[in-house]
């Protein structure tokens, strides 16, 4: 008989939760042992909003450098086809005729050094 009231109270103790539990949480002696699991928690939260921000900043960093970077293809092609132009025979006779330079209508003449 004593065992079977024994079990039962097992049975009763294992499926019922004991009166007042929530009591138990919320003295002072669980709640300070509880602070650094609080404080990882708020490093947590602090260390995920700082990585939002930095993840943040750094694609406005990457827009800004991709519109960098197309700038200065444009100007690359702009100046690249300007120099093209200006490296033609007939505009670099135009660029020097008025410093008084004219182009060469017979060929050069070849000197020979003489020897000793």
């Amino acid at each position: 008989m004593k065992d079977q009231e024994t079990n039962n109270k097992e049975k009763e103790s294992v499926i019922d939760p004991p009166k007042g539990g929530w009591k138990k949480w919320l003295n002072y002696q669980s709640v300070v042992k509880q602070v650094p699991f609080f404080l990882f928690l708020t490093l947590l939260a602090v260390v995920y909003i700082y990585n939002g921000h930095l993840a943040d900043k750094t694609v406005r960093n990457i827009g800004r450098t991709t519109r960098e970077v197309r700038e200065l293809q444009h100007e690359y092609k702009t100046v690249k086809s300007e120099v093209m132009f200006r490296s033609k025979q007939s505009e670099l006779v135009k660029a020097v005729e008025p410093l008084g330079l004219k182009e060469l209508v017979e060929s050069p003449i070849v000197l020979n050094p003489q020897t000793p």
